[in-house]
């Protein structure tokens, strides 16, 4: 019996440390919900929607890419540049605009390139929602139980820090 005891109790510690293992990712039951969301949509869309990202500083600069994917593949992007004018009356101004088809996609290399929503998810699983110790991270699921604001902010960092993605909306096609 003794023999027995200690290969039990190898065995139970292994399991227990498996058990308490920490995850690495925050919100991992948000995102998992989400993910799921995206996977229903997706199969019942036929991997073909649109959506658009947004970014935003204090100063009053923002842009807006618009993407859109046919069964799978990103076929177009749109961008817009524009900051916030304080004259009177106070207005928006656009700064530059542009497009791209399936023939000049990623031609504007000043940006970073396009992303399908798959990319996105993995993106947000494997990078934007790690767990950090200098940092906050953040997840929400806005778009009809669709990811719409994933990333982190460095602990300190006061103005125009954040890492991830924001989607304004997910549409079917």
């Amino acid at each position: 019996m003794k023999n027995n005891l200690y290969p039990l109790m190898l065995l139970l510690t292994c399991v227990l440390f498996v058990a308490c293992k920490k995850d690495k990712i925050e919100h991992k039951g948000d995102f998992q919900r989400s993910y799921n969301a995206w996977l229903d949509f997706k199969n019942a869309t036929g991997n073909t929607y649109r959506y658009k990202s947004t970014s935003g500083s204090w100063t009053g600069y923002g842009s807006e890419m618009t993407v859109t994917v046919k069964d799978g593949k990103i076929v177009h992007r749109s961008y817009v540049a524009k900051h916030y004018d304080r004259s009177n009356p106070p207005q928006i101004v656009i700064d530059v605009t542009w497009e791209e088809d399936e023939a000049t996609l990623n031609t504007h290399t000043n940006l970073s390139k396009s992303m399908t929503l798959d990319e996105i998810y993995e993106k947000a699983r494997y990078e934007w929602l790690i767990k950090r110790d200098d940092a906050s991270v953040y997840f929400e699921a806005n778009n009809n139980g669709m990811i719409s604001n994933c990333g982190y902010v460095p602990k300190g960092c006061m103005d125009d820090c954040f890492t991830g993605i924001s989607i304004s909306f997910i549409e079917r096609l």
